[in-house]
């Protein structure tokens, strides 16, 4: 009798052993590390809020119709003007924050356009260089991506944002190229731009930028950015719904989703702007705090808010 109760305990010790590693097993597979994904999202909405901070810079240079020098220009920076036959070149050294003091930049950009060419004029381009140009914010010095490469800058529309005074009117700009990024934990990874900029309002104070992507790569469309993140994984971030900055928010994304593709190891991620702090949709003029992420990996998904 002894012997027969003493096999039923192994028995059931052995089942409940079996049912634990199975649950073990179940918990395993159910759990995945978004991280990755968080940074791609945080890392392209740095760089894109960075990238148009120095724009913005260029395009003050860019609406003085002078050749021989900047009256006016970027905060805490010099410009350099220097005639070569047919080409103008401007270089823009910075050393310090920006107008808003929202940003602390250093390094160069230098624009080269046709001297015969009037920005103003559509579809005319021009070349911009970040030559070791580092951007950050200023209430953060450790946050900050440093920026070499080469970009071609389109004026499709014609016409300059300087003269906008109406919602009603707008001025289109395309950028294309390809970057090296230097983020804060000193990895380097090339990222390929091609992204459309919108801008409508009232100049100077009350403006906003709709950006959208024409970008093609593979079966890819739609692309605003492609290239390798810092986990060293090929990536592909498109917009789905217009991407809306506004000034009154700082330039920050109040609306428009992204859609952030790493095909390799089938992870997605969808980037919806426009969230407060409650993690709720802002409405009429408050500005947002936050964007919702949600991510999916194979069959399994989630969603976390993250700060802007």
């Amino acid at each position: 009798m002894k012997q027969t109760k003493f096999l039923y305990l192994f028995f059931a010790i052995a089942i409940i052993g079996l049912i634990s590693n199975a649950c073990k097993k179940d918990s395993t597979a159910e759990t995945f590390d978004s991280s990755s994904l968080e940074q791609l999202s945080k890392d392209q909405a740095a760089m894109e809020s960075n990238i148009n901070d120095a724009f913005s810079d260029a395009n003050d240079v860019l609406s003085y119709n002078g050749t021989k020098s900047i009256l006016s220009g970027p905060c805490n920076a010099t410009v350099d003007t220097l005639l070569m036959g047919d080409t103008v070149k401007y270089t823009i050294t910075f050393n310090g924050n920006n107008c808003a003091n929202t940003k602390t930049k250093s390094g160069k950009i230098i624009i080269k356009r046709k001297l015969t060419i009037p920005w103003t004029q559509a579809n005319s381009w021009v070349s911009v260089t970040f030559d070791s140009l580092k951007i950050g914010k200023s209430s953060n010095t450790t946050d900050w991506i440093l920026f070499n490469g080469d970009l071609q800058w389109q004026n499709v529309s014609g016409g300059k944002i300087n003269d906008l005074n109406s919602f009603n009117d707008s001025v289109v700009y395309r950028i294309s190229g390809s970057v090296l990024a230097t983020f804060n934990d000193n990895t380097s990874r090339t990222w390929n731009l091609k992204r459309q900029l919108q801008y409508s309002g009232v100049y100077p104070n009350n403006m906003q930028i709709t950006v959208t992507g024409f970008g093609t790569s593979g079966s890819y469309t739609n692309l605003i950015t492609w290239g390798v993140n810092r986990q060293n994984e090929a990536f592909y971030t498109s917009i789905t719904q217009a991407v809306v900055l506004k000034q009154s928010c700082n330039w920050d994304p109040v609306s428009g989703v992204q859609v952030h593709q790493i095909p390799s190891l089938n992870k997605t991620a969808t980037t919806t702007f426009g969230y407060d702090n409650a993690n709720l949709p802002v409405t009429g003029t408050n500005c947002p705090t936050k964007f919702k992420l949600d991510w999916q990996h194979g069959t399994l998904s989630g969603s976390v808010f993250l700060f802007l």
